[in-house]
């Protein structure tokens, strides 16, 4: 028997090349790995992590001796794999754990993670058991890629930095070459011996995000056979993993920029999938047990999806609308008599969804109008407003006085971008005008108020005594359904994706205002220069 004794003995066989050999010499391997785990158990995370090793890529001088192609060799370690999986069930846990420790690195090429990725979508398929543990590791090392981009981006000057996505390639994988290792995307190099470093940079974060776009088109095409598949069961199965890699990978996961798309595609499929994804926003956005970041990130969700969506129906908006309205009036309620000014540390989950209000009503405003349905207006368009008084749904204009006007603040508080674009388009509608707001609120430092010791203190300032690192009081401008840069994946969100058209009629409105000497395009730069002092735009 093959005991502790024996140890080098077992490893030094399992370090061998033995995946190429003939096939009468693979299935006795094969046999002799299945005696040894089953006699020895002491070995079983030995031999399952060798095997898992076998479906990354291999070293280029194994299998040299074989006549296999490198699909060939990735087939047989399934087979391994499978078989001892059946003959040992407790392996599968054993099992996450060699899958999970053997993942590409972050800086790993595309083809390292296109190869690892496509061959645990294959465990899958003989080991359904583990479909929720390996998409959700699949889904956590996408979402570590997708912010890490973000966050070389962010160092990088905004036209250098579309560059990055300008230059990813957008035909689509030919998955036979990558296994086989035909694809030599990875091995383009600079040749000048001079290069610009921000040239240089740019290049390498395009080769991230050819990486993390060409793992999400690979989780599209997965899902897209689990959610279109007839059975009732699997469709559920794939949405309901979709939502739980969004409540503990995705939601907490502050500024993933793309691989939320998954479920912006997958939810609107059916009414049903919409209606579970909004409540789940809804409640999380709600829950005085969640972490105020959460909630916020929650708040950002339900606004980003409902003003993208394009399958999302007025009643969904209208839905939305009134559990926002009812759960700012009661936050109004408690919060307001307290109050001593707008304070984002204290009045945090207030403020985003009040915000999330505020960016709903500029995507999908058409829909808040009295006798409003979405079949009325077609192709955006919208009969002429001028001189004309709009008609509202109950409580739209309650909700949006009430908030505004109130001590807390919010437009004081609340992205400049998105508030400027909402005082134009309410001004615009003849909803609500809060231009006289925006000009006193350059007058308020927040600073003042930012602790409870401060409000004592005085509230207003000049120009000349104007801060502009007050960056951190202001809500994030973070939506994370904002346009998708991705080229090869961008196919799956074709018809599902509400691109901004603006407001017929706004721009016009604002040069005439212009020529009357009223609240013109300079006065509104005015008001986004005034915030911006204090307020960043993303």
């Amino acid at each position: 028997m093959l005991g502790k004794e024996c140890a080098d003995l077992v490893h030094a066989v399992l370090a061998s090349d033995w995946i190429g050999e003939p096939q009468v010499y693979f299935q006795l391997y094969v046999q002799f790995l299945a005696n040894l785990v089953t006699a020895q158990a002491l070995f079983l995370p030995d031999v399952l992590r060798m095997l898992v090793g076998n479906l990354a890529i291999s070293p280029s001088s194994q299998g040299r001796s074989s006549d296999l192609s490198q699909v060939q060799i990735y087939a047989r370690a399934h087979r391994a794999l499978q078989y001892l999986l059946q003959i040992a069930p407790s392996a599968c846990r054993i099992l996450l754990s060699s899958v999970s420790t053997l993942f590409p690195y972050q800086t790993d090429s595309r083809r390292a993670h296109a190869v690892y990725v496509h061959n645990l979508l294959r465990i899958i398929e003989y080991a359904p058991v583990l479909q929720g543990d390996i998409l959700a590791l699949i889904t956590e090392r996408l979402v570590k890629i997708d912010l890490q981009v973000q966050e070389d981006l962010e160092d990088l000057a905004e036209d250098i930095g579309e560059g990055a996505f300008q230059h990813v390639p957008g035909a689509q994988i030919d998955m036979d070459s990558i296994l086989n290792g035909q694809d030599d995307s990875d091995d383009e190099s600079d040749t000048d011996e001079e290069v610009d470093e921000d040239m240089v940079r740019t290049k390498e974060i395009t080769k991230t995000v050819e990486k993390m776009d060409c793992i999400l088109d690979m989780l599209f095409a997965y899902y897209d056979q689990e959610i279109s598949d007839l059975s009732n069961a699997r469709q559920s199965r794939g949405i309901n993993t979709l939502l739980a890699q969004f409540k503990t990978v995705i939601l907490p996961a502050h500024r993933s920029r793309h691989t939320q798309f998954l479920l912006f595609h997958f939810i609107q499929q059916s009414p049903e999938h919409i209606d579970t994804f909004v409540g789940l926003c809804i409640e999380t956005s709600f829950d005085k047990r969640r972490p105020a970041i959460v909630r916020q990130a929650a708040a950002a969700y339900l606004a980003s999806f409902i003003a993208r969506g394009k399958h999302v129906s007025s009643d969904f908006v209208r839905e939305a609308w009134d559990y926002l309205s009812i759960e700012l009036k009661r936050l109004h309620r408690e919060l307001e008599p307290g109050c001593r000014g707008p304070n984002l540390q204290r009045y945090s989950t207030y403020y985003s969804l009040v915000q999330a209000l505020l960016y709903i009503f500029c995507f999908r405003w058409q829909d808040l109008e009295a006798g409003s349905d979405e079949d009325d207006f077609e192709d955006d368009t919208m009969p002429s407003i001028y001189n004309q008084e709009r008609s509202w749904r109950p409580g739209v204009k309650d909700t949006l006085q009430l908030n505004i006007f109130s001590k807390l603040n919010p437009l004081r508080v609340c992205s400049p971008a998105i508030v400027t674009e909402f005082a134009r388009i309410a001004h615009h509608l003849q909803v609500i005008y809060v231009y006289h707001l925006l000009e006193t609120n350059k007058r308020i430092r927040l600073s003042y108020h930012a602790g409870p010791s401060n409000y004592t203190q005085l509230n207003r300032e000049t120009a000349l005594t104007a801060r502009k690192d007050e960056d951190h009081q202001h809500l994030d401008e973070y939506f994370p359904f904002d346009p998708y840069y991705l080229p090869r994946s961008k196919r799956w969100i074709e018809g599902d994706y509400r691109e901004w058209t603006g407001v017929p009629g706004l721009e016009d409105d604002d040069v005439v205002e212009s020529d009357s000497g009223e609240e013109n395009d300079e006065g509104e730069s005015d008001v986004e220069e005034g915030t911006e002092t204090e307020g960043s735009r993303d």
